[in-house]
């Protein structure tokens, strides 16, 4: 269907100031609405508190407010620019709570203002911890056993029919705020006491544990014609019980097999029609038991959200762009797709590399903070990077921390474990869980005690340990005596000049090997490759990440 003529003027609210688990990647969506919505016609207004931002640059809406987000605040703007719609499926989980409360308070009746997007009903049962899991069950998936607590002694109640360890998830809250694991009473009534007063609907999801299972999400776009796409699937490294802007994440997933995949995908297609979301991305979250591929559905974020921003960027699918001009009431068919440029949007993409995100996190500028990782997010930042393997892309993201590492080990970090707590480190996620990893794998532990004591799949884990065998194999030589198909397939598991250097014994200064180079020529090297995102099988790419050959660097 075309894009609708009765719409003149669209509102669009921004994210706000940067904080924890909302930061830069709103910004990155809300541009592209702007764009996108201006690039059909429509003149667009957007109300953001935050002026450090990309979509509050005057060129870029027809009138920016830069003013605090606040229901009242919104509404002198709307009665003084009179919009048709509001899109608030972009500004993260403030444009939502604020949208919901000018449905509430009936200001969006009062001045005939349209939520496009999604509809209040969807985002509702969305975020409403109860209605979501009622709906879930109605629609025949299973859920964690849960109930609704609106006070300590409920909560406490709740606790003694499921037993500790108990998931505290406060309602409409963004990434995990006031969450937490109790694992007794006391913990119980701190998190809840700080849950309620976080959430604005003052209510805390008590849900039984599933720590340790293995977490997945897809991201999933849907149009008014009921047509869905799955965008991107996601796997979180770190197990459940860790927020998945804390956890290593890879796209696409690593460990499952097609019948799960498969199972995964139209359980997401159901999730999104029960919930009503019509047009626009979804985030959907799924736990699945590492031995008996039980399935449970977690969450889902009826919006753009950080994983949304993380599938565009790995795969090339402009998500927001595409939700914008969905949320106008094009359909997914109708719009090109932006990688091939001679398919439409309804084409799933699919991709030949493997790209991983690591978060960063600043504890060192928060003395006392506690360092374990849970269900509320403390990670300030991350980066993505892009491989052929798991490994490139791995020891690529780690580098790219600029927090003094040069990869997975084999630089200056290696230094700074304590070998003493090993057991510990290992079984409380802390940012420092890695590095622990790779020692006990140097130290001879096995696979399979690292993964009981971490709940990381042993598929990583081997991933992990193939990266110190080959340090191990790199040791055993010097610059001028390794061999060019070792050279060779240390660049392709991604390790960088410094980490060979370290390797190698080189000192400062040292010349090159007067052997034939591992990048080309007699060395046996590839020259360019490709990495390209495609959707389907229709049509040549238009949009390819390259890299020099021997994967040194890539842009």
């Amino acid at each position: 269907m075309p894009k609708r003529t009765d719409l003149h003027t669209v509102l669009i609210i921004g994210s706000g100031p940067i904080v924890i688990g909302q930061a830069c990647e709103f910004d990155y969506s809300g541009t592209q609405a702007v764009k996108a919505l201006k690039e059909e016609g429509y003149r667009v207004v957007l109300v953001n508190s935050n002026p450090a931002t990309i979509m509050t640059d005057p060129e870029l809406a027809d009138c920016t407010y830069v003013e605090p987000l606040t229901a009242a605040v919104l509404e002198q703007v709307i009665a003084r620019e009179r919009p048709e719609a509001l899109l608030p499926t972009v500004g993260g989980q403030t444009g939502l709570n604020l949208a919901i409360e000018l449905a509430d308070t009936g200001v969006l009746r009062r001045y005939r203002v349209e939520l496009i997007g999604a509809r209040p009903e969807a985002i509702r049962l969305a975020e409403d911890r109860r209605l979501f899991r009622d709906a879930m069950q109605r629609a025949g998936l299973e859920v964690p056993r849960s109930e609704l607590a609106t006070s300590v002694d409920e909560a406490r109640r709740i606790a003694r029919a499921l037993g500790f360890p108990l998931i505290l998830r406060p309602s409409f809250t963004l990434g995990g705020s006031g969450g937490g694991i109790a694992y007794n009473a006391e913990e119980l009534e701190a998190i809840v006491r700080r849950g309620l007063d976080l959430s604005p609907v003052h209510q805390v999801l008590v849900e039984e544990s599933v720590l340790g299972w293995k977490e997945f999400e897809l991201e999933v776009m849907r149009d008014l014609a009921d047509n869905v796409v799955v965008i991107c699937s996601i796997e979180n490294v770190d197990p459940m019980g860790v927020h998945t802007g804390d956890s290593l994440t890879v796209a696409p997933a690593m460990t499952l097999t097609d019948r799960e995949y498969q199972r995964l995908r139209d359980m997401a297609k159901v999730v999104i029609r029960a919930v009503g979301v019509e047009t626009g991305g979804s985030n959907i979250q799924f736990a699945v038991h590492p031995t008996t591929g039980r399935v449970l559905v977690i969450e889902m974020n009826p919006r753009v959200s950080r994983s949304s921003a993380l599938a565009s960027k790995a795969t090339g699918f402009p998500i927001a762009k595409i939700a914008a001009k969905l949320a106008v009431g094009y359909t997914l068919d109708e719009l090109p797709n932006d990688i091939t440029r001679e398919t439409p949007a309804s084409f799933e993409p699919t991709i030949d590399y493997v790209v991983v995100k690591v978060p960063r996190w600043n504890m060192e500028k928060l003395p006392g903070a506690d360092p374990t990782l849970g269900t509320q997010m403390k990670s300030v930042g991350e980066a993505m990077a892009i491989g052929r393997t798991f490994q490139e892309a791995l020891q690529k993201a780690l580098r790219s921390m600029e927090d003094g590492r040069a990869g997975f080990g084999a630089d200056p970090s290696d230094g700074r474990i304590d070998p003493e707590r090993l057991r510990e480190r290992l079984s409380i996620p802390t940012p420092e869980r890695l590095a622990y990893v790779r020692y006990a794998l140097q130290s001879g532990w096995t696979v399979e005690a690292i993964s009981r004591l971490t709940g990381i799949d042993p598929w990583f884990l081997v991933q992990m340990e193939g990266l110190i065998n080959l340090e191990g194999r790199l040791r055993a030589f010097g610059l001028e005596s390794v061999p060019p198909r070792l050279l060779r397939d240390a660049k392709r598991a991604g390790f960088s000049d410094a980490q060979l250097a370290r390797l190698l014994g080189v000192r400062a200064g040292q010349g090159a090997p007067s052997s034939p180079s591992p990048w080309k020529g007699e060395g046996g090297g590839e020259g360019e490759t490709r990495h390209e995102a495609r959707s389907g099988d229709a049509g040549e790419p238009a949009v390819a990440y390259r890299e020099v050959c021997g994967g040194a660097e890539s842009p």
